[in-house]
């Protein structure tokens, strides 16, 4: 059975491209845009590490096999590119931004936002995983779950998945309230406007 499963090094490779995309080039881009003292840049960055922490989290949901995870990571390849897109005063300032940072984290932000959506519509066949009972024990679903516990070996061969896993429903929660929070007393507030935020 294991071997029919065509699309499971399309899932490494999606791992691989997150840890390149949503890790590596936003981490430099954003020591790039502190090194030129672009704050906008910065500004942009610093959000969306806030709401890409929820696909960290459910690297952990995963691990200990949580079918919350699906549904965890699909809204991830949702909220991530809106995260990006949404602030009309830090677009503008980027925009009007010169020189070759603006360029390649244009370049970025595009690609990002490419990735999310081909992301997004790749993991709606597997939300089943998140609402039929029992289905993260069957190799359709373990499939999404196999680079995570590669994961766990490299930074956790310590601890219990169920453990990590009851750090990720905490992170979740947390992750939730502060969501709902900024949805219902912010945004109403400060619309599409970033700069407001003070925290």
């Amino acid at each position: 059975m294991t071997e029919a499963l065509w699309f499971r090094p399309l899932i490494w490779m999606d791992y691989r491209l997150a840890v390149f995309c949503l890790v590596g080039m936003p981490l430099v881009l954003f020591v790039w845009a502190f090194v030129q003292r672009a704050d906008s840049v910065q500004h942009l960055l610093t959000i969306y590490w806030r709401v890409s922490s929820l696909l960290a989290i459910t690297v952990y949901l995963m691990i200990a096999s949580m079918p919350i995870a699906f549904v965890s990571s699909l809204l991830a390849r949702i909220l991530i590119p809106t995260s990006l897109w949404f602030w009309t005063d830090l677009n503008e300032e980027i925009e009007d931004r010169p020189g070759s940072l603006k360029t390649v984290f244009s370049i970025w932000r595009w690609a990002v936002s490419a990735y999310c959506v081909l992301g997004t519509v790749a993991i709606i066949p597997f939300m089943k995983c998140a609402f039929v009972s029992g289905a993260t024990d069957t190799p359709f679903c373990m499939a999404w779950l196999e680079p995570t516990w590669l994961y766990r070996e490299y930074f956790h061969a310590g601890s219990r998945p169920q453990f990590l896993g009851i750090i990720g429903v905490i992170f979740l929660i947390l992750y939730v309230l502060y969501f709902a929070y900024f949805v219902i007393l912010r945004l109403g507030k400060q619309g599409r406007s970033a700069m407001t935020q003070q925290d």
